[in-house]
């Protein structure tokens, strides 16, 4: 079997690169997938969210090593096996970063890739509800909006009054002119169901006779030869082995820990960690599978003193009903993943950009869907956004059925845990305000004994989680940069015919969740693949606070807790 283009990963990206490449019919494109359908109600569900994530059928199930800067504990990975990727198993919040971001992105060596670059790729692949502007796009695949836009629990709107009682702005939209600041919370759910890229980008298109998609087949590595990526070897899950060749590139799309260990595999990578590992060393490449760049977060959890909390809805009546309601209408509890105001601050003075991000949920539950306590209860997930610790991913063997070694170095860095130290503080003054007055019970965690700075760095590394955002580990940069692995146009450097486009090629991670960014990076590079004019840059004004190297919010709390 030959292609033109074969794209490694059916996930973010992935789906974005088959429906693009494969718009031009003279071009054959497969598409490669280790997992299976996402035709499952607890995928297209949006408040069904934590079922998949937890389900070997759709999640790769990685997990880091023994983590020293958190007393040793093992962090979950999770990462999408299923057609859509990490889109058809993730929280479906849509959160583009804030513009510096990508400046940052520039100013590292990513050529091209500024604000005013990726802006109108963000708006190529969104239809924002309220339609076009400056900001957001109308008529692109990727339907965000605000689920029930807030109106099924008025703790959504008393976490934004708090957040502004206590000296933030209010923002009508964080993806746009302003992120900084308290306001609802954006989510890819297209008519009631989850807006995954399986669904917004190849469902359209699968029709397309010189589009093919194989599932079940595991990617073991690149073939190259003097230099030149010539095809891929596949293993089915029954054992069987299958070489596909290609014609202009292989593209991998694997994500942050799939591609950089695809490369390793291949011979690509630090030479003496692949001999080490049984590969025979290709090219000496020792940026793959470092840089590794993640997002931790704790949940913040009250009592609530009036029973309007999801934490009524969580027994099997309760469940029925939402489930009946969304089957039959698409609408409800279940067209919602139930984040639906949220705020974005920097931690300290001296930041030009926010750094915090939070999450309101009316409950107080964990990610596997269960209550955290008995009662009603509300809580907000919150955690830096711009660690300056980093891990790597790396092989322990050439097969890729053999789980990779992650280690992430949570919490190695002075100013890491300095940060949280502020997170924790600045949260717990947000949450006392007097907008929350009436609803707020007892503090749950970390409970108002968790003071000191002491007490608060063991609570956080006792209590922390991840928050799924894995990437940065095929760094995107100039031939400078040591640890880059790809250029401005996402070609492996050295090699010819081999690109990655995912999450990996990130240079920092943004302020924000990834699944958005993704999808533009994909955008993005399916033009550089077919050598299209790109998109002309949109120089866009953005709200910085125009005192932000001296003070952390731009006014006083009416009511500070410190």
């Amino acid at each position: 079997m030959e292609f033109d283009y074969v794209i490694i990963g059916a996930g973010s990206a992935g789906c974005v690169l088959a429906n693009r490449l494969s718009a031009d019919p003279s071009l054959n494109v497969g598409l490669i997938e280790f997992g299976g359908s996402d035709q499952s109600i607890f995928i297209k569900m949006p408040t069904a969210l934590s079922i998949p994530m937890n389900m070997d059928r759709f999640n790769w199930g990685f997990e880091s090593v023994e983590e020293p800067g958190l007393n040793g504990r093992r962090m979950d990975c999770p990462r999408g096996k299923v057609l859509g990727g990490s889109s058809s198993i993730n929280g479906m919040v849509y959160v583009r970063g804030h513009a510096c971001d990508f400046e940052e992105w520039r100013e590292a060596g990513a050529s091209g890739w500024g604000y005013a670059d990726v802006l109108p790729y963000f708006k190529k692949a969104e239809s924002w509800m309220s339609g076009e502007d400056t900001y957001r796009g109308g008529s692109g695949p990727v339907k965000v909006n605000n689920g029930n836009n807030m109106k099924l629990n008025p703790l959504y709107e008393a976490f934004i009054k708090a957040g502004n009682e206590a000296g933030y702005p209010i923002t009508g939209d964080y993806n746009g002119f302003q992120q900084e600041g308290f306001g609802p919370m954006h989510m890819t759910v297209d008519g009631g169901v989850r807006a995954s890229t399986a669904k917004a980008y190849l469902d359209p298109v699968k029709h397309r006779t010189n589009l093919t998609i194989m599932t079940d087949m595991m990617a073991e590595k690149v073939i190259l030869e003097n230099g030149v990526a010539r095809g891929i070897e596949l293993t089915s899950k029954d054992g069987k082995s299958e070489t596909i060749k290609v014609r202009k590139e292989v593209i991998l799309a694997a994500g942050s820990i799939g591609s950089p260990t695809l490369l390793q595999r291949s011979g690509v990578g630090d030479a003496a960690s692949l001999s080490a590992a049984g590969v025979e060393p290709v090219l000496d490449l020792p940026g793959v599978g470092q840089n590794l760049q993640d997002h931790l977060e704790v949940y913040f959890q009250y009592k609530c003193k009036e029973p309007l909390t999801l934490n009524s809805r969580l027994g099997l009546v309760s469940k029925g009903m939402i489930g009946t309601q969304w089957m039959l209408f698409k609408s409800g509890l279940g067209a919602t993943n139930h984040f639906e105001s949220c705020g974005f601050i920097r931690s300290r003075k001296g930041l030009k950009w926010p750094d915090v991000q939070y999450h309101f949920l009316p409950a107080a539950m964990r990610y596997d869907g269960r209550a955290a306590f008995e009662g009603h209860g509300y809580q907000v997930h919150v955690g830096p956004n711009k660690p300056s610790s980093r891990g790597s991913v790396s092989i322990t063997s050439p097969k890729a059925a053999q789980k990779p070694r992650i280690q992430f170095n949570y919490l190695t860095t002075d100013q890491d845990v300095e940060d949280w130290r502020n997170v924790i503080r600045l949260t717990r003054e947000i949450l006392n305000q007097p907008a929350l007055d009436r609803y707020r019970g007892d503090e749950i965690q970390p409970g108002l004994s968790i003071t000191s700075d002491e007490q608060i760095d063991q609570w956080v590394r006792e209590n922390v989680e991840s928050a799924y955002h894995p990437s940065c580990t095929c760094k995107m940069g100039d031939r400078d940069d040591t640890l880059a692995v790809v250029d401005s146009n996402c070609s492996v450097r050295g090699l010819q015919n081999l690109r990655v486009v995912d999450s990996s090629i990130f240079p920092t991670i943004p302020n924000g969740n990834l699944n958005a960014p993704t999808i533009m990076v994909a955008e993005k590079a399916a033009d550089h693949i077919l050598g299209k004019g790109l998109l002309s840059p949109i120089d866009a004004p953005y709200w910085i606070d125009e005192d932000w190297e001296n003070r952390q919010r731009p006014r006083e709390p009416k009511n500070a807790m410190m």
